[in-house]
C-alpha cells in the first residue's frame, strides 16, 4: 500500500468537487447560485444555534452524545454550504482564511489584546 499525503488545501478542493458532482448528479446546479448558498448557509447556522440556545456556558461545553451528534451533522452542513459558496464564487478558502488570519494579527497584536475580548477598535 501506498502512503500519500494530501495537503490542506487538496483536501478542501476534493471536498468541493465531490459536493460539485453531489449537485449535479441531482441536477442541483441550478439552485446553488452564490445568493441562494448564502441564505442556506444562514439558515444551517440558525440551526446550529438552536443546539446551543439557552445552553449555560458550561452545558455548552458538555453536550450529551446525542446533542454532539446533532451540532457535528449541523457543522457539516455549515461547512457544505461555505465550501459550495467559495466555489461558486471562486475564493481559495485556504488562502482568504491565511489572508484574514495576518490581517486579524495585525488588528490584535498579543501585547494589545492578551486575555481580552475587546474589539479591535477599542484596544488601548
Amino acid at each position: 500500500m501506498i502512503m500519500t499525503t494530501t495537503r490542506p488545501n487538496s483536501d478542501i478542493k476534493q471536498l468541493q468537487q465531490t459536493l460539485t458532482e453531489f449537485a449535479q448528479q441531482r441536477d442541483w446546479e441550478q439552485f446553488h447560485t452564490p445568493k441562494n448558498l448564502a441564505m442556506a448557509l444562514s439558515g444551517e447556522v440558525g440551526e446550529l444555534l438552536e443546539i446551543f440556545q439557552w445552553l449555560t456556558p458550561e452545558q455548552s461545553q458538555q453536550l450529551s452524545p446525542e446533542k454532539k451528534q446533532h451540532a457535528s451533522e449541523e457543522i457539516a452542513d455549515v461547512m457544505m454550504y461555505l465550501l459550495r459558496l467559495a466555489d461558486k464564487c471562486d475564493i481559495d478558502v485556504k488562502q482568504a482564511c491565511q489572508e484574514k488570519i495576518q490581517q486579524n494579527a495585525a488588528k490584535y497584536p498579543i501585547s494589545k489584546c492578551y486575555g481580552s475580548a475587546k474589539k479591535y477598535n477599542e484596544l488601548d
